[in-house]
């Protein structure tokens, strides 16, 4: 903010031409903090690694007077090459607008297109033509099981009542993964689009967005986009100038992870403890306070007026954000189309671990995911190519381990967390996950047997199979997989004697 202060001073000088304003998260986490200089239609990202806001500033300024940005890199400042692969082999549709408008500015978002999507829809009246047009897409959730959308709405449109609930799960949970608050920070409005678009679609009147308390920016943000929106006549009653309504308020979580699971985080929108219940029935039937209930997450929704606007041929078969994190040279967000390599995306955009060690495996999913092998870097990133390999596209979390990292060491690490964050409600993930994060610590100790090894996958495997909700049945997945790909790693942790049987 120091830096934003001091360079939009300059910029109000008499005649400097220039305007100066605070975006969201460019993507290049490792190389910022950034800065993206635009003259005409070249636009230029800069990494600022030492100067001080007084001296960019001044800086600034001393470009200002000779004329021109459109060659200034400051002193200890480097220029992103746009044709970096990070960059270039991107597609981003749904990024589109972070790091390019002020997110506390509708006047900006509209002017790069915000709300136009919602008022072509509702200016068409057509709710079972953007159903089908998202069912056509082959849209699929983007928060964790990639369940089809299109079939999700059509299933809450089809519910009978007059009421009906839309929900934003924005509980972003995983370790290592930002994606969602990055679309929040960045583009809050693509958010609310989606949404309002949405709820036209099945006939909801009334939504919320849950999320998490460690969000401060994303939370002030969001709260700044719905109170535009609702004085521009964006939400609120006869948006448009159409007979539809549609309305939204903000639902901070303390921070549980079990309340990115649909029923756990109904009930805690609803003031009740986060909790998941057993299904059926389904939220689409009996969601929040018991009305039929569309949820969706973030990137979902803000894939929403993509679609609209590019339409089924140019849309393709979409993009997933991911966060790349881990051993890599590059991190940060970046947003590919689906059905791109992991070799593409961890070693060619990312660079691969920083020292030139080999890559040893690739977690997706975050902790309801699983590790694939370097051997599989050639597999496309898709819902089903990633299931074939113990895993799942999940959120988007991406950590990169070499050839250093004690694959027991990962999977101990994930079930602690889900220990950590189970509710306690089922027996099979309450006291499972504690005997399985057990085996694996007596593993790393070097005191565990074969019949130990034997212990821990037939445990994975009740564990998996008897829980109530996604947590307990995903949380040995780290496990499994690891077992599945890198057993060796578990073999030769075992006792001396054990291990040459």
């Amino acid at each position: 903010m120091a830096l934003l202060d001091r360079c939009a001073e300059v910029a109000q000088q008499p005649g400097s031409g220039i305007t100066v304003k605070g975006v969201g998260c460019h993507g290049p986490c490792s190389d910022g903090p950034l800065f993206s200089v635009a003259c005409g239609d070249e636009v230029r990202l800069i990494s600022v690694q030492s100067s001080s806001a007084s001296e960019l500033a001044m800086e600034l300024q001393e470009a200002l007077s000779r004329g021109s940005l459109r060659e200034w890199v400051p002193r200890g400042c480097r220029s992103l090459d746009p044709q970096s692969p990070f960059l270039a082999l991107q597609r981003r549709i749904v990024l589109e607008r972070c790091g390019q408008i002020d997110p506390e500015d509708l006047s900006d978002a509209e002017s790069a297109g915000a709300y136009q999507q919602l008022n072509a829809v509702l200016a068409a009246n057509n709710p079972e033509a953007v159903i089908d047009l998202v069912r056509r897409s082959g849209l699929r959730g983007r928060g964790g099981a990639g369940y089809p959308t299109g079939l999700k709405w059509a299933t809450v449109a089809a519910m009978p009542g007059a009421e009906k609930r839309l929900v934003c799960n924005a509980d972003e949970g995983d370790p290592g993964a930002f994606m969602d608050r990055t679309i929040l920070e960045g583009d809050p409005h693509s958010v609310l689009e989606g949404m309002a678009i949405a709820a036209f679609a099945v006939g909801a009147q009334h939504g919320f967005i849950y999320i998490r308390a460690e969000y401060p920016l994303a939370i002030a943000r969001l709260r700044r986009a719905i109170a535009q929106a609702q004085q521009q006549g964006w939400l609120g009653t006869t948006i448009a100038g159409s007979r539809f309504s549609f309305d939204l308020e903000l639902r901070v979580g303390a921070g549980a992870y079990v309340c990115g699971e649909e029923t756990a985080l109904i009930h805690s929108i609803e003031g009740q403890r986060g909790v998941p219940r057993p299904r059926p029935p389904y939220p689409a039937e009996h969601g929040v306070f018991g009305l039929p209930t569309l949820i969706n997450n973030v990137e979902t929704y803000a894939n929403i007026p993509v679609l609209h606007r590019l339409g089924l041929e140019r849309y393709g078969v979409g993009t997933k954000v991911f966060s790349l994190t881990g051993h890599v040279s590059r991190s940060g967000v970046i947003e590919v189309p689906i059905g791109t390599s992991l070799r593409t995306i961890v070693e060619t955009m990312a660079g691969g671990p920083p020292d030139h060690k080999p890559i040893k495996a690739v977690q997706t999913g975050g902790p309801s995911g699983g590790c694939i092998p370097a051997a599989a870097l050639d597999t496309p990133v898709d819902y089903d190519s990633l299931q074939a390999l113990g895993t799942i596209m999940g959120s988007g979390g991406m950590v990169v381990m070499d050839s250093t990292t004690n694959m027991v060491d990962v999977a101990a690490y994930f079930m602690a967390f889900s220990r950590e964050e189970s509710c306690g409600k089922c027996i099979p993930c309450r006291t499972g996950t504690v005997q399985l994060e057990l085996l694996l610590r007596k593993l790393l100790a070097r005191k565990a047997t074969v019949a130990d090894l034997e212990q821990l996958e037939r445990l994975s495997e009740t564990v998996r199979d008897a829980s109530l909700c996604g947590l307990g049945q995903s949380a040995p997945k780290p496990v499994l997989s690891t077992l599945r790909h890198f057993r060796a790693d578990y073999l030769a942790l075992l006792q001396p004697l054990e291990a040459s049987r």
